[in-house]
């Protein structure tokens, strides 16, 4: 827990009377009750004045740091002239442009306000393209909320993620390992004819940092090509992280569909369904409803231009690597000098912090269950009180806004927090 003052508690107990639990989204139920007052750059602060660095980075849209001056100076200046007109405006289509410039693959989009609704958007076309049911997806990866896609993983089980969800609404969807090519084969022969759509998270960002295998998407996508099936990349937390083309650049294998968001605006709600032009067709006439009335608004269109202007200005991927890198051996260099084992897995600019003895390579959600949580996230509360923000579930996010003096500092509270745990 957060220390509270005054001002904490008071505002905590407004927010509890206001807000359903204090917060706007269940995944803010998942660390302390923190009331925030600003951020910038890296860091953030809260009502109490306290600063902290920041590691979640408002679950990973930040990826050039909270408030980036040249982002907030077009976002401020887009919006001067009105923000939503229910017709298409200049900035849209130059925004537009912009994505489809760094997605080579690609032919169309469609923006939209949350990647949640693209992601519905994406699985409505494919069936209406292929004239199948089915949908493909795969333990541990996160595709929204809605009925028929949110799950809980138990065993080999898919059920319903929430109460109150409509559990018939999941009968279209068949859920299978990932990272197993053999399920995939399996599952395909099973179910090719019906499947309209594949989709996946191309690395497992949701849930444990985890990369494809070499060969899986490759596989996957010679599979899809040849049974007529949509693949669908849920590119919301790599795209535009893991490389300027998202996570299908990094590891070269392209989907007929992907769904982006977070980084992509630079923190500003905004997503965009993006693909191959003929899945779009119906959407393009009318036939298949997509429809929104704060889709393509000029604050959004605008974010995602000026993000991608400093995306493509160069050194972006370079910072964060390189701070990432270091970042991640300084960390493994600390916990071996407190004898405390730790497994840190993923890519500089995204990785997964989990104690375990053992530094066999986790490949599969199922490896991931079955390393211990609970002593991380009670470490994870250690960290937050030794002013480093992190999630309890363990991603780490690195930003462009991180510098490697921030990474010595990081240092010094991590290992502040390691002795309060070791003492404790």
């Amino acid at each position: 827990m957060t220390d509270t003052t005054t001002v904490q508690s008071e505002y905590q107990q407004r927010a509890l009377r206001a807000l359903a639990g204090g917060v706007s989204s269940n995944t803010r139920l998942l660390n302390p009750h923190l009331i925030v007052d600003r951020a910038a750059g890296c860091r953030l602060w809260d009502v109490d004045g306290t600063e902290y660095l920041d590691y979640l980075l408002g679950q990973g849209p930040n990826f050039l740091g909270y408030a980036p001056p040249r982002v907030v100076e077009q976002v401020l200046n887009a919006q001067r002239d009105g923000i939503i007109y229910a017709a298409t405006h200049r900035g849209e289509i130059e925004a537009a442009e912009r994505v489809l410039a760094v997605l080579p693959w690609a032919d169309v989009l469609r923006f939209g306000s949350s990647s949640s609704e693209m992601v519905q958007a994406g699985l409505r076309m494919a069936r209406q393209a292929t004239g199948r049911r089915l949908v493909l997806r795969f333990h541990g990866h996160y595709h929204g909320w809605f009925d028929n896609i949110h799950i809980r993983s138990a065993g080999e089980r898919a059920l319903p993620g929430s109460l109150g969800q409509v559990p018939d609404a999941l009968d279209p969807t068949v859920t299978i390992p990932w990272n197993d090519a053999d399920a995939f084969r399996r599952a395909v022969a099973d179910h090719g004819a019906d499947l309209a759509a594949v989709i996946m998270e191309p690395m497992m960002l949701n849930a444990g940092a985890i990369e494809p295998l070499p060969g899986y998407l490759a596989t996957v996508r010679e599979l899809c090509t040849r049974r007529g099936i949509v693949l669908c990349f849920d590119e919301t937390i790599s795209g535009f992280r893991l490389a300027l083309g998202g996570a299908a650049e990094r590891f070269g294998v392209y989907p007929d569909l992907a769904v982006y968001g977070k980084a992509m605006a630079a923190g500003w709600p905004c997503a965009a369904l993006v693909g191959r032009r003929e899945l779009f067709d119906g959407v393009a006439t009318g036939a298949v409803t997509h429809a929104g009335t704060f889709n393509g608004n000029t604050i959004a269109t605008a974010a995602v231009r000026a993000c991608l202007d400093e995306l493509v200005s160069g050194g972006v991927y370079e910072q964060v690597d390189s701070v990432g890198s270091a970042l991640v051996s300084s960390l493994r260099e600390l916990f071996g000098a407190h004898g405390v084992p730790i497994r840190l897995q993923g890519l500089p600019m995204a990785f997964h912090a989990r104690f375990d003895q053992s530094d066999e390579l986790i490949t599969s959600y199922a490896q991931l269950q079955a390393v211990d949580t609970d002593r991380y996230s009670e470490f994870a509360r250690a960290l937050i009180a030794a002013r480093v923000w992190v999630a309890y579930r363990g991603i780490w996010y690195v930003s462009a806004a991180h510098a490697l003096a921030d990474v010595t500092e990081t240092l010094d509270r991590v290992d502040t927090a390691l002795t309060a745990v070791r003492a404790g």
